[in-house]
């Protein structure tokens, strides 16, 4: 597993100067699932190619982080999520936990929730954010809400208090459907939701 760790970092072109050390820096995990997902010329769905996700995604150039991105060699297929895999994102979480001010974690539906609760356990006293997101329709899609959610991760994983400077969140949640939710507390009660 510490060839995992050796995965190489994709920066993400925003508003923010890289070397802007006062813009949070941010690291997004790609697991897998339809959020990552586009849909080629056969009307497939194949992985994106994350270099090519500001054009999917203009809106990221506007953000005023830093931002990262790891997409994870294989896939987790999320209907087969398994333990081993969350400790392999807990364990990548901890290997870049001092480098990054929050994390947003991209996961596929099926088993979002669980990957939630269960990394809620094993990340416990976080003092930082850990987001998870996903969507049920593919970036760059009519009617897709994975550029709300992940937008929308990625300022919870980003917010600070105004005055105090410190994280909002300082645990795991779960952002999907315009709700955030605890990892603990998270379950998915249907396929749109």
């Amino acid at each position: 597993m510490s060839a995992d760790f050796d995965l190489p970092l994709l920066t993400l072109p925003t508003a923010a100067d890289a070397t802007d050390a006062t813009a949070p820096r941010l690291l997004i995990l790609y697991t897998g699932g339809t959020v990552g997902m586009v849909i080629n010329k056969r009307q497939e769905l194949v992985p994106m190619h994350f270099e090519k996700l500001g054009n999917q995604l203009p809106e990221l150039r506007k953000l005023p982080h830093r931002l990262e991105l790891l997409a994870l060699p294989q896939l987790i297929d999320s209907s087969n999520v398994t333990p081993a895999d969350w400790l392999l994102l807990a364990r990548l979480i901890g290997h870049h936990y001092a480098d990054f001010d929050g994390f947003v974690v991209l996961h596929g539906t099926d088993t979002m929730a669980y990957s939630a609760a269960a990394l809620s356990f094993l990340l416990e006293h976080l003092g930082k954010p850990v987001v998870f997101t996903g969507a049920q329709v593919p970036v760059g899609r009519t009617r897709s809400d994975a550029a709300r959610n992940l937008l929308t991760a990625l300022e919870i994983a980003a917010a600070r208090h105004p005055r105090a400077g410190t994280v909002r969140m300082p645990e795991v949640g779960l952002f999907f459907n315009d709700v955030l939710i605890r990892g603990t507390r998270a379950k998915k009660v249907e396929s749109q939701q």
